[in-house]
Order: structure tokens, then C-alpha cells, then sequence
């Protein structure tokens, strides 16, 4: 056992006659590792780029939830009375009036 572990520590197994085959097999392994650590990476890139935006979103949405209290405050009669109070224009004191138009009745329309 300690012969065997022995050749291997000094890579015998590597310059045998049927090293080829080993060294495919490392190769291959090399290969399989560094596809791994490569997709690790671009996975926590997508990780933290995720984590950004839904952060964003977030203050987004905050943002926008403040400006809809400002409109809906804005939109307000009574602020829309006060801002148009100061250019001069007031609210009609007698409500509207409807207006009526009878057309004729013909047999030729249409």
C-alpha cells in the first residue's frame, strides 16, 4: 500500500505505457473544474446584479408611491382652488346650467 502511494506521489502513473489514457483523464477533469469554477463565478455575478436591481426596484417604488401621495394631495380641490386663487380665477358661484337642443324629426336622416 505504502508503494503504491509512494509511485503516485511521484506520478509514475504518468509516464507509464498507458499514460495516454490517464492524461486524457486529467485533462478532462482540468477541463470540468474550470467550467465549474467558471459558472460559480457568473452565478454570483447574476447573484448580485439581482440583489442591485431589486434594490432598485424598491427605492422605485418608493419613489413612485411618494409622488402619487403629492398628485393625489395636488389634485385636491381645495389646493386646486388655492393655487388658482392666486392667478385671479375662483369657483363659478351659481352651479352650471344644462343646455338643451331639440333637433327636428325627419324621416330623412340617415
Amino acid at each position: 500500500m505504502a508503494s503504491r502511494f509512494h509511485k503516485i506521489l511521484k506520478g509514475d502513473f504518468l509516464t507509464q505505457e498507458g499514460a495516454a489514457k490517464n492524461w486524457r483523464f486529467i485533462l478532462f477533469m482540468a477541463l470540468l473544474a474550470l467550467v465549474m469554477i467558471y459558472t460559480g463565478h457568473s452565478f454570483e455575478k447574476k447573484v448580485h446584479r439581482l440583489s442591485k436591481l431589486n434594490d432598485e426596484v424598491n427605492e422605485l417604488r418608493s419613489e413612485f408611491y411618494d409622488l402619487e401621495n403629492k398628485l393625489m394631495f395636488m389634485q385636491m380641490e381645495s389646493e386646486v382652488a388655492k393655487r388658482l386663487k392666486e392667478s385671479g380665477i375662483a369657483p363659478a358661484q351659481e352651479p352650471p346650467q344644462k343646455i338643451k337642443i331639440k333637433l327636428p324629426v325627419d324621416g330623412n336622416n340617415g
